[in-house]
């Protein structure tokens, strides 16, 4: 059973018991309030992705590059060191989404028959 003394309901507009900030925003919202739009940050990513080692690191040390561009290319640059295709699959679900997923499923069905006799029993 709860504790009666515990049980506080939330003051109406602020009440320091509940989180302000709410849900995190994602990376394109950030990033539309930045001034950029869904089809520029999908264009930066394509231009990235086609780039060599050598030049996604030299978008790494550039100065003039944006944190969009170092931030795609730092993403990339570690996936590779590490031998891992996270990054590269979540840029290119990003860029092309994800592709259709087919499923192979077998159903086999049985039948049962019921019979409901609704006479009366003999004698009654």
């Amino acid at each position: 059973m709860a504790n009666e003394e515990n049980l506080k309901p939330f003051k109406k507009g602020y009440d320091e018991r509940r989180e302000g900030n709410g849900r995190p925003k994602k990376f394109t919202t950030l990033m539309k309030e930045e001034g950029y739009k869904l089809s520029e940050v999908n264009d930066s990513i394509q231009a990235i992705m086609a780039m060599d080692e050598q030049e996604i690191k030299k978008v790494l040390k550039n100065e003039g590059a944006t944190m969009l561009e170092k931030t795609v290319a730092k993403a990339i640059i570690k996936s590779y060191e590490k031998g891992s295709l996270y990054s590269m699959d979540t840029l290119l679900s990003r860029v092309y989404g994800k592709p259709k997923e087919t499923v192979d499923a077998t159903v086999e069905a049985k039948t049962i028959n019921v019979t409901l006799n609704l006479e009366n029993p003999k004698g009654k």
